[in-house]
């Protein structure tokens, strides 16, 4: 476990803790929220944070990991918006406002295999193995289409174009893609029907 880089702004601090704290604040939050097939989610284990606001009292958050693969993320990273945390266990992806964290969002792409800042387009990438979805300053900016069959590689970024590598089924191939960052519109990659 580590926690992310990245250069966002935060309105809070957080500790990764590597077990159940022995004296635990009155306030706690398990995420996800309760989600139908998702019952023994804890069972396979979890990402521990205690979380202080810059305001408002210090809260325990557990994070049920998504899958034990240790080759999926677990990290802490800011967010475009400064009172947001994203908290990643075992590929699954957690944003939740620290003022109420009762109200954590999970997002959607199970597993997400990369997590990256990029706060100069003020936009955390979620990157799963078929397509890339941005969380912006307010929520879900964008969502990219089908951009490979399975597995993603991305390889530079040049102003607002994110390039990368999206496997094709047909050739065996990895096939090359450009993505707008302002919008998720895409060329090439892999997928093809």
């Amino acid at each position: 476990m580590s926690l992310g880089h990245d250069d966002f702004k935060r309105d809070w601090k957080v500790e990764i803790l590597r077990q159940p704290p022995l004296i635990a604040p009155a306030r706690q939050f398990t995420w996800p929220l309760h989600i139908a097939g998702e019952e023994d989610a804890l069972a396979r284990g979890a990402l521990r944070l205690l979380v202080r606001p810059a305001s408002g009292g210090v809260f325990l958050a557990t994070c049920a990991l998504g899958f034990t693969d240790p080759a999926m993320p677990t990290a802490v990273y800011g967010s475009p918006n400064p009172g947001e945390i994203c908290a990643v266990a075992g590929g699954y992806a957690y944003i939740a406002e620290v003022s109420t964290p009762e109200r954590c969002m999970q997002i959607p792409m199970k597993p997400v295999a990369e997590v990256v800042p990029l706060p100069e387009h003020g936009l955390l990438l979620f990157v799963g193995f078929h397509t890339i979805a941005a969380w912006g300053k307010d929520g879900v900016a964008w969502t990219s289409g089908k951009l490979s069959w399975e597995g993603l590689k991305l390889t530079s970024i040049s102003g607002d174009k994110l390039h990368g590598l999206g496997w094709n089924m047909l050739t065996d191939r990895d096939v090359p893609f450009e993505l707008d960052l302002r919008t998720g519109e895409h060329s090439g990659g892999g997928f093809s029907k």
